[in-house]
């Protein structure tokens, strides 16, 4: 396996390992996929990205007896206010289990501390729920959570940095992206809170689970959080959230989703 920079005439591919790779593992429908695939990495995009000082980009070439050499995976970060921030991993389902993911990480990182970057953070897809295990494997910590626009879509990116750092994250606007998800709720001396006939439950922002339109946080009786009520959906901001034998949540009035990760699935080398 090589790590190197690719050209631009490497665009049709390195499209080709995103769309499969999305497709093969992150919770988003065709169409948004498609979506973001087009907006991210259509040929103008990824011309522009070569043309970026800013924006490292590097792909994982492997070949064989049976086969030619061919792209594997696909790494995109930038340097950004001190920063050297990953925000595409992506390995071809086909290759998977080699440890492409992995080289790839430790490859850009290198490389983005080279150039000067002091800190870390990896930014990963809200709907990506293997993305966010195999980064957490590699010692770093949810630091918080970004909202983007991609191909007029809204998405959140949860963000990820090495342990006990302290500094302001690149494009932080000091405001965390769960503040502007939790409808019907109102702030009660600083939780975040919602009414339930009547009674008002107490939601633990760091405690969420994925979802297929947003995620699912748990719900408290109290302000301590030590009697649970169950779950609150940011999507639609309703409680009646259901849990089957499988821990499988969904959202009764908006069809919201949520299917426990499952280890046995996952494939770590896939960011």
């Amino acid at each position: 396996m090589e790590i190197r920079e690719p050209t631009p005439a490497a665009a049709n591919r390195i499209r080709e390992v995103v769309d499969s790779s999305l497709t093969t593992s992150v919770r988003l429908s065709p169409a948004q996929i498609d979506g973001l695939v087009d907006d991210q990495f259509a040929d103008e995009a990824v011309t522009d990205k070569h043309e970026d000082e800013e924006i490292l980009l590097q792909v994982a070439e492997t070949s064989s007896e049976i086969e030619d050499t061919t792209i594997t995976g696909f790494v995109e970060g930038r340097l950004e206010d001190g920063w050297g921030e990953v925000r595409w991993l992506v390995v071809d389902p086909e290759h998977r289990g080699k440890g492409i993911g992995t080289e790839l990480y430790e490859t850009a990182t290198e490389t983005l501390r080279d150039r000067g970057a002091e800190h870390i953070c990896v930014t990963v897809l809200e709907a990506n729920t293997e993305g966010h295990d195999f980064v957490e494997r590699l010692g770093l910590e949810h630091d918080g959570d970004r909202r983007v626009e991609i191909a007029d879509e809204s998405v959140v990116n949860y963000v990820y940095t090495e342990p006990d750092v302290d500094a302001t994250l690149p494009g932080s606007t000091g405001e965390d992206a769960t503040d502007e998800e939790f409808p019907d709720t109102e702030r009660v001396d600083g939780q975040v809170t919602t009414a339930d006939d009547g009674t008002t439950a107490y939601i633990a922002r760091d405690e969420a689970d994925s979802g297929t339109a947003a995620p699912f946080f748990a719900a408290y009786e109290d302000d301590t959080h030590t009697e649970r009520h169950g779950f609150y959906c940011a999507n639609c901001g309703s409680l009646e959230v259901s849990m089957d034998n499988m821990d499988r949540l969904e959202c009764n009035d908006c069809g919201n989703s949520h299917a426990e990760r499952s280890t046995e699935s996952y494939d770590d080398s896939y960011l």
